[in-house]
């Protein structure tokens, strides 16, 4: 992410759709757009042969999947985490923070396996949180934001991207029994994206360092991007989308050609909780850990990158005490590595490529 997160998916997506730009190397981190420093390609090789080395015991149902190159012909290895992450060493604090520990204190979550409440309405009407789909802490889910989607893994949550996804394919998956969360990038636009011309001039910021394509928004700017995020949820509503994933939703913290404060991004992130609410759908928050503790009230669920490689899966206690999933990512670690903990703070963890293919190795 500049706020971290989600990896090379999208320069796959552009190739197999014929689109114009390159694959895109990723500093910081996966599709998480938030902040990492950038990884070095000896380390992502390094990172890559331990996967490739295998993770024994994990229990994974997945561990057969394509456990090589990825689908559009790169290695993982070749894969730098997307522009979520943040862009300080490992220990020390993101930009524009202090070192203070977590707000909460973590507690055991519970072991609820699977999250069912009543599914979205479709109308475009504010809708009662009751009515809400709410993940529960343990649910099981797949992220995939590479290639076709398999919808062959067994598990009652798929977070997908919203664009390169049609209703269909949404369709197969509520049919299997499965909620599906639509992914849409709300930080930054994309220049391949089918409206992006609707983004004027004036909001566009600083690039989005190693994301060929991308540039900052300027989120200030609530009066010009409201009505743009508002129709990317109405697409994601009219598929049938149960919920939504916004990324890079921690722009403040990078260099985004904008004099943004962390108001400035807590009034953003709560437009687009809104948004989500208001067509019936569940909205989970990407990542932007020092804000759970305001935040957490806005959101219903949780989807963070590497909270164990960088010692932070503590700050995501107030979602699980409060009844909601966090959607919890690795890419470096090996599950044995962080699963006993993650499980016992109620964590729905997995280990991915940072390709974010089908490929998946869940505690």
């Amino acid at each position: 992410m500049a706020d971290r997160t989600t990896a090379e998916r999208l320069e796959t997506a552009r190739l197999n759709s014929g689109l114009p730009g390159a694959a895109r190397p990723e500093p910081g981190g996966p599709r998480r757009r938030g902040a990492r420093r950038a990884l070095g390609a000896g380390a992502l090789t390094a990172a890559a042969l331990l996967v490739v080395a295998g993770c024994s015991g994990s229990g994974s149902e997945d561990e057969d999947q394509a456990d090589g190159p990825e689908r559009d012909g790169r290695s993982s290895a070749s894969a730098q985490p997307r522009p979520g992450h943040r862009d300080t060493a490992p220990g020390k604090p993101r930009r524009g923070t202090s070192p203070a520990p977590s707000r909460d204190t973590p507690s055991a979550g519970p072991s609820t396996p699977e999250s069912a409440s009543p599914s979205s309405p479709s109308s475009g009407k504010p809708a009662d949180r009751a009515a809400r789909w709410q993940p529960r802490p343990g649910t099981r889910w797949q992220w995939q934001l590479d290639g076709k989607v398999d919808t062959s893994v067994d598990v009652p949550v798929y977070d997908i991207d919203g664009f390169e996804n049609d209703a269909a394919t949404v369709e197969r998956l509520h049919a299997d029994g499965r909620k599906v969360v639509c992914y849409v990038n709300v930080g930054a636009y994309e220049d391949w994206r089918p409206d992006a011309k609707k983004f004027p001039k004036a909001v566009l910021g600083a690039d989005n360092e190693g994301w060929k394509g991308e540039k900052w928004l300027d989120i200030r700017r609530l009066d010009v991007l409201e009505p743009i995020m508002a129709e990317r949820f109405d697409m994601c509503r009219k598929k049938g989308f149960d919920a939504v994933e916004p990324d890079l939703t921690e722009g403040f913290r990078n260099e985004t050609g904008f004099p943004l404060t962390a108001a400035h991004q807590l009034a953003f992130n709560r437009l687009i909780a809104r948004l989500a609410h208001d067509r019936g759908m569940s909205v989970g928050l990407k990542n932007d850990l020092d804000q759970i503790p305001d935040l957490v009230g806005d959101f219903d669920f949780a989807v963070n990158e590497q909270c164990a490689e960088f010692g932070e899966c503590d700050k995501l206690a107030p979602f699980v005490k409060r009844g909601k999933a966090v959607f919890h990512v690795e890419y470096k670690l090996d599950p044995g590595e962080f699963c006993g903990r993650t499980k016992d703070l109620g964590l729905s963890s997995m280990q991915k490529k940072l390709g974010l293919n089908s490929w998946r190795r869940p505690c």
